[in-house]
């Protein structure tokens, strides 16, 4: 098994300590059964990785002591995820995905036909972190603030927005995609499972920098599209070309 990583809030750097917070203690001394001068991995997505060490282990509490910084920080490509929220498990899976493969802001935004549970920012915060420490990430990538998506168009900045579109009439990402280089700051737009509206269509196409794209032949669930279209972009514009 390899080391075991939390993500923490406190600053890392050499010497520097940080108190475990309530249920990273439990997780740490009472199911993984590490105690004092056991070792771990840390990050703050602004650090770098550090090797801790524990140094005081309680039943409820423990301090980390920095020892040495294993990598330095790095930070992702701009490329941000704009999707309409589904049901909570496939919600859950789409944040999860959106941190592994590397996105640096996640927004969810209500659409015409959106139909899902009220979101709770916590929850969906909890699972990027617990999938940053699993995947090796350095950070974790920002929750912004849900919004309608009308909002979002009416204060659309200059980025160039890829739109997914499910009617399959786009031309595929990688001619779509092809007049963008490499690390241009980029969104990603996902609808809800019942597609968006016309009204919708027609604000998305109207904006100058929006690029509509095809995902392939088939009709895609919208977690399924979130996880294709996020791997295309990366492999285009973002750091897939490095090890």
């Amino acid at each position: 098994m390899g080391d075991i990583r939390l993500f923490i809030e406190a600053d890392l750097g050499t010497g520097s300590s940080a108190e475990l917070a309530r249920e990273q203690a439990h997780y740490l001394f009472n199911v993984m059964r590490l105690g004092p001068e056991d070792t771990l991995l840390a990050f703050n997505g602004r650090d770098g990785e550090w090797r801790m060490r524990i140094a005081e282990a309680g039943k409820k509490r423990g301090v980390l002591q920095a020892v040495e910084q294993t990598r330095a920080q790095t930070t992702p490509p701009d490329i941000e995820l704009l999707f309409a929220p589904i049901k909570k498990a496939r919600t859950d899976f789409i944040v999860e995905k959106a941190c592994e493969l590397g996105c640096a802001r996640v927004r969810p935004v209500f659409t015409r036909f959106t139909n899902s549970e009220r979101l709770r920012p916590d929850r969906l915060r909890a699972h990027m972190i617990e999938a940053a420490e699993q995947c090796g990430g350095l950070t974790v990538p920002e929750l912004a603030e849900a919004m309608k998506l009308s909002a979002v168009l009416d204060q659309w900045p200059e980025r160039a927005l890829v739109f997914c579109d499910e009617a399959r009439t786009a031309p595929p990402a990688e001619a779509a995609l092809a007049g963008l280089e490499r690390g241009t700051p980029v969104s990603i737009l996902i609808g809800p499972e019942g597609g968006f509206a016309p009204e919708e269509k027609e604000r998305i196409a109207g904006l100058a920098r929006a690029i509509p794209v095809s995902l392939g032949p088939r009709v895609l669930r919208a977690d399924t599209a979130a996880v294709a279209a996020i791997a295309l972009v990366q492999s285009m514009l973002g750091d897939w070309n490095h090890p």
